[in-house]
């Protein structure tokens, strides 16, 4: 290793190959070449980039271990209730019972083949949002310059880069001018970076504070450099967050938790049962084999084996309809923990706003003008200059239009129309950008602005002056052209002033640096009070969460080459102030509206300025009252305070991926379900402990997409509260199937258990069972899986996420129901096996059938009438039931199904008694509904006249 300074040898350690550096910030560009062994002018040499590539490997980041299709296969096989049915099935192959061990098998392949594909499709769909083409980034090789594929790059190359590309690797900066990136997805800060090549001379600088590095996967907004390559793939600080991001492991949704609850009781209420019927049949003389096979069916009847194929469909279902409405889900149990979830945290910019700066507020000598954001590009803005004032448009303001002017040449970015599809190409610095597009949208294009008024000199921006200033040749045509130019130059064919500076800067230094300002179209002197009104003005709208701008310029006689900034920027004429904003999504108010509706609470989390943000979350009604925290508050905080503090703050500002963490760990402790947004790297621990982590698909990384369990591919906030409503849905449609599904099957039991007791035979025979829980728990609870939503599913507070399964009503249901279901099915068929009709294990089978028949339709909605509803709103169940009533029928009349399952052909009187008592279980339910209906009408009415809170989140209803 070649000789370095000392500063350079604390951070240099000799490796395998070349040195390990700790900081390249730290570290000369001299020293940093003849560490990694190349040259700047010249690069590498193809025989020495293609030993280094098959050292350190291509420059990409290693994907977190996806699931293979065997361990994808192995998840669906391995939950409680298919464990039960899988041993179900080789009790009744080991006692030779093969067709009931076909027919559990068949069950347990569907949910398996279901499952897995939806889970394998979910995974190719994540993949499928990657980045189809490999970027391609310019660099020195052999001393030529030539473009290849980012993946190829090696330490030691020497890459060149400028305003658009997204950087490929971690580099040392060698030279820059102007160079501006945004690290907001590796930093979270909102705003570009000014970048410099000199060392840095910082004991352990914080990663946002290295401005002579560059990050792999941030990008270059403004300006140009060169640059050395100095970390690839995962030895870049990206692939050290993702490594570390891989690690975190995953966690249980609270319908896992549930349903794997519910899977452990209800195995060890069939084992229980099972034994006791067992019991029963062999102390009243009944064959080994046959109370074998009886007590197997039995258990699986207790069982809802349904229950996983019917949850596996209804949230595959589910990703699908979110899928339309623009949210990819990357995990399936993640689109029922979204019906669940009582707190979104959500990133401001691009998900709560455009994440596009956009001028709102152009201030001329005190007169306001408020630009309308729905013009098309190159036609003039309607402008509104007060409320007393007349309307005008620009071209008949000529101050404005001289300020407009200004914005648009004082300015590096690049804004052309875009002819084919009918709107405007941007590139350069956000603000810059929204300077140039106000003035295209005047019909002042900057294209054609720096044509007829050339730049022939600049003083760039720097953090020091917080200026930039730009000069412009003259000529009498361009003053003719653009007519606000003739209120600062002279209009004459000779002009005196051949030259026009224009500046750009904040407001405050701006304005100590000017000695006249344009006021009613026309130059004069600036006064104290003329000042205070520009720096009131100035002030009250950066109050308003607004980034402020001054324009001023200035008529040079002469080309000022080698002219001081001091000098060039006085004497100058103030022409006005420029307001932006990153404008709040139009779609976003009602959607918060709708989150507070259904009793969940929206939390802005961004890295932006505390006016901006409290502004914004006022705008959209996240923020009504109190007061934001930010970054600086949070580190004053203790794990105690910030608990405490988290039910009453709703905006948090200027903080940091930690502070992030922080505030979901806080609200997770209160006992929430969260969902948390974000795009960046710095988002992703976050991001991975929220119960579910929302990723941006447009502007998230990849690391972001990793941790989280759905991707927005709008990066829009509706979309969340979109998906929220998709994940009750799903969630009531699996509750309705558990509520379905376990009183049908504790009517069937019943039905076995208490027939010998009252002194019947066995009541059905194991393939009836089986028969019923296919037919039933299968073909209409996936008709149960697909009901629409219920009419108040956003008016009404979430779940609590320490309720149980059978919370709100459910249980109550099932203990009603399920023996009334019995008691109808063996009041049948003891009649009949009393009257001695051979026919009475028939009647008992079939009348249990069309009861749950009955019940599905009945149980469509918690609350509603099927009648109102309408009967035929869902299809498939509509379908579903005249399937299950024609395979009855087959299972009853047809000769070779009568000798499979042991039933006998009914006559049309006994099929007409069997489907009037089923009847009765629908009536019953739609009774139980309208009972519930008069209850909830009187008890609203009460909270009314009593002036009871309507909060709607669950912590109300717990009180």
């Amino acid at each position: 290793m070649r000789s370095c300074n000392g500063k350079n040898r604390k951070a240099v350690k000799e490796g395998t190959w070349g040195p390990e550096v700790s900081d390249w910030s730290n570290i000369d560009v001299t020293a940093a070449l003849q560490l990694l062994e190349t040259d700047a002018d010249h690069g590498l040499t193809d025989e020495e980039a293609a030993q280094r590539l098959a050292k350190y490997g291509p420059n990409e980041l290693t994907e977190a271990q996806r699931r293979g299709p065997w361990l994808i296969l192995w998840e669906q096989l391995t939950s409680v209730l298919v464990l039960i049915l899988i041993a179900a099935a080789l009790l009744s192959a080991i006692v030779s019972d093969y067709k009931d061990a076909i027919v559990i098998i068949a069950v347990v392949v569907l949910f398996a083949t279901l499952g897995f594909i939806q889970d394998y499709r979910a995974d190719r769909a994540m993949a499928a949002l990657k980045k189809l083409a490999v970027p391609v980034v310019r660099l020195c090789r052999k001393g030529t310059i030539r473009e290849i594929s980012a993946r190829f790059l090696v330490p030691g190359d020497i890459v060149m880069l400028e305003a658009g590309n997204v950087v490929p690797a971690d580099c040392r900066l060698l030279e820059c001018f102007n160079l501006k990136v945004d690290e907001a997805t590796l930093t979270g800060e909102s705003l570009p970076v000014e970048k410099a090549a000199s060392i840095l001379e910082l004991e352990h600088p914080a990663l946002g504070d290295r401005h002579n590095m560059l990050f792999m996967g941030t990008v270059v907004v403004a300006g140009r450099g060169r640059a050395l390559v100095v970390g690839t793939g995962m030895r870049t600080e990206l692939g050290r967050i993702a490594e570390i991001i891989q690690d975190v492991p995953s966690k249980y949704t609270p319908l896992q938790l549930r349903l794997d609850q519910l899977g452990k009781t209800l195995g060890v209420m069939a084992l229980a049962v099972s034994a006791v019927i067992f019991g029963l049949g062999m102390m009243r003389g009944e064959g080994l084999t046959l109370m074998l096979l009886t007590a197997v069916s039995v258990a699986v009847a207790a069982v809802p084996e349904g229950l996983p194929a019917i949850v596996t469909v209804t949230l595959a279902l589910g990703a699908q309809r979110m899928f339309k409405r623009q949210a990819l889900i990357r995990r399936l149990p993640a689109v029922e923990t979204l019906g669940s979830v009582t707190v979104i945290c959500s990133d401001k910019t691009g998900t709560l706003t455009e994440n596009r700066m956009t001028v709102k507020v152009i201030d001329v000598a005190g007169h306001r003008f408020d630009l309308s954001d729905n013009v098309a590009c190159g036609s003039p803005p309607t402008l509104h200059q007060g409320e007393s004032e007349t309307i005008q448009t620009i071209t008949r303001d000529r101050a404005l239009s001289l300020l407009l002017t200004g914005m648009a040449l004082c300015n590096d970015a690049v804004v052309r129309p875009d002819v084919e599809e009918g709107e405007q190409e941007t590139l350069g610095d956000p603000t810059e950008v929204a300077l140039a597009v106000a003035a295209a949208r005047a019909g002042l294009w900057k294209v054609e602005l720096d044509t007829a008024l050339p730049r022939v000199f600049e003083l760039p921006f720097d953090s020091e002056r917080k200026r930039m200033t730009t000069v412009h040749q003259l000529s009498s045509t361009s003053v003719q052209a653009y007519q606000g130019l003739a209120i600062i130059c002279h209009a004459d064919a000779e002009l005196r002033e051949p030259y026009v500076a224009f500046v750009k800067g904040a407001v405050d230094g701006l304005v100590l640096r000017c000695s006249k300002a344009v006021v009613e179209g026309r130059v004069t002197p600036l006064t104290a009070a003329l000042a205070e009104q520009i720096t009131s003005a100035n002030d009250e709208l950066a109050g308003r969460g607004m980034r402020m701008l001054g324009i001023a310029a200035r008529p040079l006689a002469s080309v000022p080459f080698k002219i001081h900034h001091e000098q060039l920027e006085r004497e100058l004429i103030f022409l006005g102030l420029v307001g932006m904003i990153d404008p709040p999504r139009v779609e976003v108010k009602n959607a918060v509206q709708t989150c507070k509706t259904a009793g969940i609470r929206p939390v802005m989390i961004t890295g932006d300025h505390p006016l901006t943000a409290i502004n914004i979350a006022r705008a959209l009604g996240i923020m009504d009252h109190g007061r934001a925290l930010t970054g600086t508050d949070l580190d004053q905080m203790s794990a105690e305070d910030l608990c405490r503090e988290v039910e009453e703050v709703s905006v948090y500002a200027r903080v940091s991926a930690e502070h992030k963490l922080r505030i979901v760990e806080a609200l997770q402790d209160r006992g929430h379900i969260v969902a948390m947004t974000g795009d960046g790297v710095n988002d992703a621990p976050a991001l991975k402990k929220a119960n579910i982590g929302v990723a941006m698909g447009i502007t998230g990384t990849d690391v972001a997409k990793e941790a989280a369990g759905m991707v927005l591919r709008d990066d829009n906030f509706a979309t969340i509260v979109a998906a929220v409503e998709e994940g009750r849905v799903i969630y009531d449609n699996i509750r309705k199937y558990i509520k379905y599904s376990i009183a049908g099957n504790i009517g069937k039991i019943l039905v076995v258990l208490t027939g010998p007791l009252v002194g019947m035979p066995l009541t059905l025979l194991p393939l009836q069972l089986l028969w019923l829980n296919l037919l039933t728990d299968g073909l209409l609870g996936l008709g149960l899986g697909v009901e629409k939503a219920e009419s108040s599913i956003m008016q009404r507070p979430p779940y609590q996420p320490a309720e149980g399964i059978f919370a709100r009503g459910m249980g109550r249901h099932i203990i009603w129901l399920g023996p009334f279901i019995g008691l109808v099915a063996l009041g049948v068929g003891y009649w009949y096996w009393q009257s001695g009709d051979n026919h009475w294990q028939t009647m008992t089978f079939t009348t249990l059938s069309f009861l749950q028949i009955g019940q599905a339709l009945g149980v469509r909605s918690d609350h509603d009438s099927l009648f109102s509803i309408g009967i035929a709103s869902n299809p498939l169940l509509l379908t579903m039931a005249l399937l299950s009533f024609l395979l009855q029928i087959a299972v009853v009349y047809f000769p070779p199904l009568q000798f499979v399952f042991g039933t006998q052909a009914l006559s049309l009187a006994d099929l007409g008694i069997s489907l009037g008592l089923s009847s009765l279980v629908f009536l019953m339910i739609e009774s139980e509904k309208y009972a519930l209906r008069r209850t909830s009408t009187r008890a609203l009415k009460h909270s009314e006249n009593s002036g009871f809170p309507k909060d709607l989140s669950w912590k109300s209803v717990e009180k």
